[in-house]
């Protein structure tokens, strides 16, 4: 089958081209510099203005593009986080318009910053509130982009990611300091994470593409979230360091901005309707989730 993808070189982008690969699947990658990259057998780079009705019949579309989140929070910056997901969507959306005959999934990429941040929470799709700060309300409008599909007859699903876990993203920045001897609790330690290793959000977009009875919000997210304080005990614990230094909240403020509030403060996230699906975690506990990254 043919999958045609956005966010393709990224993070996860790369773990899930190379698993459809694998299983002989086709990816057709959007990419502004198509020419950076080398096509092969499994794997075609084109460019956004590619004319759609060029394109060999598409199973599925995946959106994972975005201005990452890490990074001072100007609002240059966050203007810019906001823009690249809309953008991204609404290009998509019209890609799909275009095709005469259109696929039969679209899986796009969301984040479980639209339940907005509490320590008392228990958050599942089941909840239709959003929440009130800055990345609720981007999620909740790239989300409301991405319905568009559903308007063409294409079955929508919105993957909430939290925070994932691999060679890049949150992890290696966490471990740095905790690497160094100055690993340990930020802020009061008791906000929530939500976190997944890559492979299974991999696994999981896999399965969404294929299980025709699951669409909307599905939380990608590990059934186990833990608060920061046990989260950072048992990251120091699989490094073999200690864990004994505190970042106060309004020195991890000083130094990054709103962005803290992603350190900061958090929700706790289950994955109810990928449960509810059946759907088998790899790995759902924190301690040999990270001990298989470490590896």
């Amino acid at each position: 089958m043919n999958f045609l993808i956005t966010g393709g070189t990224g993070f996860v982008g790369k773990h899930l081209c190379l698993a459809l690969q694998r299983k002989g699947h086709h990816t057709y990658i959007l990419t502004r510099s198509p020419l950076q990259h080398r096509n092969n057998q499994a794997a075609t780079f084109i460019h956004y203005n590619y004319p759609a009705e060029k394109l060999p019949l598409i199973e599925g579309v995946i959106n994972l593009a975005g201005e990452t989140l890490f990074g001072y929070w100007s609002q240059k910056k966050k203007d810019k986080i906001k823009s690249s997901r809309l953008e991204t969507t609404n290009t998509l959306i019209q890609f799909m318009k275009q095709m005469k005959v259109k696929p039969n999934v679209f899986i796009s990429g969301s984040a479980v910053g639209y339940y907005g941040m509490s320590e008392d929470i228990i958050f599942t799709e089941a909840t239709t509130a959003s929440g009130k700060d800055f990345l609720a309300e981007v999620v909740m409008e790239w989300e409301q982009a991405a319905k568009q599909a559903e308007s063409l007859g294409i079955r929508t699903v919105f993957t909430r990611f939290g925070v994932i876990l691999g060679e890049e993203g949150s992890l290696p920045l966490m471990s740095l300091p905790v690497k160094l001897f100055a690993g340990g609790t930020i802020g009061n330690g008791e906000q929530w994470i939500s976190w997944i290793h890559i492979e299974d959000v991999v696994r999981l977009i896999d399965y969404c593409l294929f299980n025709k009875q699951i669409e909307g919000a599905v939380n990608t997210t590990a059934p186990s979230p833990l608060r920061n304080k046990d989260f950072m005990q048992t990251l120091a614990k699989v490094l073999m360091r200690p864990n004994l230094i505190t970042a106060p909240s309004p020195l991890i403020y000083a130094a990054i901005g709103e962005m803290g509030q992603l350190i900061t403060k958090g929700q706790y996230v289950l994955p109810q309707k990928a449960l509810n699906h059946g759907f088998k975690f790899k790995h759902p506990e924190l301690a040999k989730a990270l001990e298989n990254l470490m590896e």
